[in-house]
């Protein structure tokens, strides 16, 4: 029988505790539990009333890995579920709102992806992203440099933007904006990552075209689409190891001179959040959000 926990009053069945979910260093679901437990102070802000997608990986990343957007069959009828419009029609959501919805999720085994609005607003965009993927063999290094440029260029527009790692090669940005169209922010962006291959034409590519990628960034600014999601602040990632798309700082980001520096796996995360606390709190904050140009 599986164990039951209770958390907030809610009772959850928890499955398969030992089994083996990272391999390369014997990291079990259990272990996945507990680090869902303990970062949910600083990832629940970030998940809060944004419906969730879910790339889930229960047989570890080895495994399938599938995405799941729909109310998963069996979700308890305490999770907090909304109704968001799609391509294909209005679809049934869950929304991940606190400590006991976070849990039963993380036993499902799961990335936690999320679009760049929230549900009472859909196609108005509250977050402006891009994501840096760098094409091999260029790594995450390159990826700061670009960073560092679309920090100064959004700076002269007065937005305010902040990095994380995607948990894989490469580097997110992250703002907040208000007033805009996802459509608006998705033309923004666009333009942004336009100009930064102009300025840096030996490093930065604003096309998805795989021929054009090798030893080059690709600035996808295409997540700002209101159909597209980004893996979620502090989610782990389906990788070899338990890496986690963790926020940095900017000093890092600068001293950043060989892949590993910003490679930070479950483990890492509880010492950074109690120095630091959370790098995107400001992302939360109304206040802080400036209209596009």
């Amino acid at each position: 029988m599986a164990p039951i926990a209770d958390v907030e009053g809610r009772r959850i069945a928890l499955s398969n505790l030992e089994k083996v979910l990272y391999p390369a260093t014997g990291f079990t679901k259990a272990e996945v539990l507990h680090y869902y437990a303990t970062a949910a102070e600083v990832l629940l802000p970030h998940l809060r009333d944004r419906p969730v997608s879910f790339l889930r990986y229960p047989d570890g990343p080895d495994g399938q890995v599938f995405f799941a957007k729909n109310v998963p069959p069996g979700t308890p009828d305490w999770v907090t579920t909304a109704e968001v419009p799609r391509v294909e029609g209005p679809s049934r959501m869950v929304l991940v709102q606190d400590l006991a919805s976070l849990m039963w999720a993380a036993n499902l085994v799961t990335e936690f992806h999320t679009p760049q609005w929230l549900v009472g607003t859909p196609g108005e965009a509250d977050r402006l992203v891009f994501d840096l993927d760098p094409g091999s063999p260029a790594t995450v290094v390159e990826c700061c440099e670009v960073a560092l440029w679309l920090r100064e260029r959004l700076a002269v527009d007065g937005i305010e933007a902040y990095p994380k790692t995607s948990g894989s090669k490469g580097l997110h940005l992250l703002a907040e904006v208000r007033s805009a169209s996802s459509e608006r922010v998705t033309e923004y962006a666009k333009g942004l990552a336009v100009e930064a291959e102009r300025a840096l034409p030996r490093l930065v590519v604003h096309r998805m075209t795989r021929s054009l990628r090798p030893g080059k960034v690709f600035v996808d600014w295409s997540q700002n689409a209101a159909r597209k999601t980004t893996a979620a602040p502090y989610t782990l990632r389906a990788r070899p190891q338990p890496l986690v798309s963790a926020p940095v700082t900017w000093e890092e980001v600068e001293e950043c001179g060989a892949p590993g520096q910003l490679a930070f796996t479950a483990s890492d995360l509880g010492p950074r959040v109690r120095y630091h606390g959370d790098l995107l709190a400001p992302l939360l904050d109304p206040d802080h959000a400036g209209p596009l140009p």
